[in-house]
């Protein structure tokens, strides 16, 4: 229930608000807030070792109204159901801020993949995929990565999903090797879509890009990407942290060099180009923009006072508490919502499952004109819907999936 304190609960309040302001009817309010399927399976494994260890899976599938079910797995120790469902739930909403045909869904497994051997979480991706093979396929529901997952695992997901439909079925998931029929610029498109809304929101609010201070919470490839195409852009990358530990330098930070320091350290902690940095200090800083892009429920009531930030873009899925956000923007810190900040990425995977279905794959010249022109799109009409109802872009944006979703529900109708 929405307020209860689970990561669901946080995604209902969300909700609440956009479809009071819709006046929502009662019986669709109650089709959106419930999710479709959910499944948990064991997924046992044989471990190096000899011994069997049996995983917990989760896949949930949120809404399909607008089409296939769409949306990452992650290999993390704290997966939990109400995780996956609230992240399934922004999954349909990003789906429907982006104006594409799919619906939401995620999945996970409880694990620590940095303690699997590459035989092991082989192993344990197979299984998982056997496990939910039901549920999964190109025009049901389409995996991508996620969280400690990459276009290896997704290669194994493509895999074991062909042999055991006897064909080779590139469409079944997204984020591929693009010689498994993955798309170019792929891996870029969620940092790269983080950047070009950034970029709107700093012209909408008329600050000058160059120059501009820039400070980033984790540093994976969301973050990362983030970093390196602002710097591009001409801002300055000021402070950045991960899970480890972080680095501050007011002269901006190079970023190329951090990237290979990260890659080889798997952290940036202890980065040389700067002074050591926490993640409580890195919210503090007077910056231009913060870009949250770690995990969930890293802005809360507790740290959102410290923020001097003038724009906040959330990479990550669900990093600010709704408490926290509503501060946030009483004091006229302008939020752009993980659902149209972080929407690139799985804009990006319907260009791979359009070209998969073709077989016909673009450059990545092309497909990075088509996401600017997709999220340049996506960002207007939330500016355009929040100034209208005059709210804050997070309710915009909510206003915006939850009205196309609805409206599809109604026309479909009820299948009794």
């Amino acid at each position: 229930m929405a307020g209860d304190g689970t990561i669901f609960g946080a995604m209902l309040q969300e909700f609440d608000e956009a479809a009071r302001i819709l006046n929502l009817e009662p019986g669709i309010w109650k089709i959106l807030t419930s999710p479709r399927r959910q499944i948990i399976v064991s997924c046992p494994v044989q471990m190096d070792s000899g011994e069997i260890e049996v995983f917990t899976g989760y896949r949930v599938q949120y809404n399909i109204a607008l089409g296939p079910a769409k949306g990452g797995i992650r290999y993390h120790p704290d997966v939990s159901l109400d995780e996956i469902r609230a992240l399934a739930a922004w999954m349909t909403w990003k789906c429907a801020v982006a104006q594409i045909p799919f619906g939401g869904a995620k999945g996970g497994v409880v694990c620590d993949p940095t303690s699997l051997s590459r035989r092991e979480l082989e192993a344990l991706t197979r299984r998982y995929v056997a496990e939910i093979i039901d549920a999964i396929g190109p025009e049901k529901d389409i995996p991508a990565p996620d969280v400690n997952t990459n276009d290896q695992i997704m290669a194994w997901v493509m895999d074991t999903y062909s042999m055991h439909v006897g064909q080779t079925t590139t469409g079944v998931v997204t984020g591929k090797p693009v010689e498994l029929g993955g798309s170019k610029g792929r891996r870029e498109a969620t940092g790269r879509g983080v950047m070009i809304v950034t970029l709107e929101a700093a012209r909408h609010l008329g600050i000058e890009v160059n120059g501009a201070t820039v400070a980033v919470q984790g540093f994976g490839n969301v973050g990362s990407v983030s970093a390196d195409l602002l710097a591009e852009a001409g801002a300055k990358i000021v402070a950045v942290a991960d899970h480890k530990g972080g680095v501050f330098n007011p002269r901006g930070l190079d970023v190329a060099k951090m990237i290979a320091y990260a890659r080889d350290c798997r952290t940036v902690d202890g980065f040389p180009g700067g002074e050591p940095l926490t993640n409580e200090e890195l919210f503090r800083l007077d910056v231009d923009i913060l870009i949250p892009a770690a995990l969930e429920n890293q802005i809360t009531l507790e740290n959102a006072c410290d923020i001097r930030a003038k724009i906040i873009t959330e990479g990550a899925n669900g990093p600010t508490t709704p408490d926290a956000h509503k501060q946030l923007h009483e004091r006229g810190i302008f939020v752009i919502p993980d659902i149209l900040a972080n929407c690139g990425g799985v804009t990006a995977s319907y260009f791979e499952w359009v070209q998969d279905r073709h077989g016909y794959f673009w450059e990545e010249r092309e497909v990075n004109e088509r996401l600017e022109a997709k999220m340049r799109q996506a960002f207007d009409a939330v500016l355009q819907t929040g100034l209208t109802y005059a709210v804050d872009m997070r309710t915009a944006a909510y206003i915006c999936a939850i009205n196309r979703v609805a409206t599809v529900t109604k026309m479909r109708g009820m299948y009794a």
